[in-house]
């Protein structure tokens, strides 16, 4: 398969997309055959496109979000290579929780910061998703694991009519990833595509753009296993969501998360939204 997006419902058409190594291949698609029929649908998941050249969005209509805890080495380097790549047009939010120079650096380089006391994960992604009002939201990481200069590529997947359009960070191998944390993330992926009788790539990734809608609609609940929960109940309600490879680069800083505490959570979301999901379909 090329480096391309890949439908995780078989109901997108694939793009160009660039390789890691700059070059331009036509898109394979990898799609599954375990579409959700119409009258399974429990939802409303025919939302507006954004095909025609009236409608098409820009990154004046987008807001990049994140949580930022003590990133104080990375942060100006993620919140540049943004301003950058959208040419100062994105809105950046991000809700922070440190106490080093994070949000001093945040606002510096324009971006707007919700100051707010640690709650984890999902507490802050929760409010960073939620506060901005532009009609397609990205989220992201504030470590320069993510590469923003793939931005255009999943804007051009919503402006062709995707819901959700999620970084697949193990396509390329993750090598800058923690071997046991690699092995944890398949696992996840394993594990979700298992319940959900649908296969998925990265349910883990922390940078995926999103109709605002999207959001807005399906209601979520999980704090460190949030992450797959926007992309699980998505996907298991009929939305339009393609998963994309994306590069995945050795993080600025220490982590914050617990590898064995961190996971346990996870898994435990993913069964529960998989379970949860499954139940309100009867």
């Amino acid at each position: 398969m090329s480096d391309s997006a890949h439908p995780t419902n078989g109901t997108a058409s694939a793009v160009e997309a660039e390789t890691a190594g700059g070059a331009t291949t036509d898109d394979t698609e990898q799609t599954t055959d375990d579409d959700v029929d119409d009258g399974e649908r429990t939802d409303a998941a025919v939302t507006a496109t954004a095909t025609d050249d009236d409608a098409r969005y820009t990154f004046d209509d987008v807001s990049v979000v994140m949580g930022t805890y003590n990133e104080e080495e990375a942060i100006g380097t993620v919140l540049a290579d943004i301003d950058e790549v959208t040419d100062g047009k994105a809105e950046v939010v991000c809700v922070d929780g440190s106490s080093d120079r994070t949000p001093e650096i945040a606002r510096e380089h324009g971006a707007r910061v919700i100051e707010q006391e640690p709650q984890g994960y999902g507490v802050a992604v929760r409010e960073a998703i939620l506060t901005p009002d532009r009609p397609v939201v990205v989220t992201t990481d504030c470590d320069d694991t993510y590469p923003m200069e793939a931005l255009p590529e999943f804007l051009a997947e919503i402006n062709d009519g995707a819901d959700v359009v999620s970084g697949d960070r193990l396509y390329h191998g993750a090598k800058a990833m923690p071997a046991f944390n690699r092995l944890g993330n398949h696992a996840f992926a394993a594990i979700a595509s298992l319940l959900m009788s649908e296969r998925v790539h990265d349910t883990t990734t922390g940078m995926r753009a999103y109709r605002r809608e999207v959001v807005e609609e399906i209601g979520w609940t999980e704090n460190t296993g949030l992450s797959a929960e926007l992309l699980i109940r998505p996907l298991m309600r009929g939305y339009d969501v393609r998963e994309r490879p994306i590069a995945y680069a050795e993080r600025l800083g220490e982590t914050k998360l617990d590898p064995i505490g961190g996971g346990a959570a996870i898994a435990k979301s993913i069964v529960t939204v998989c379970l949860e999901e499954q139940l309100r379909r009867f």
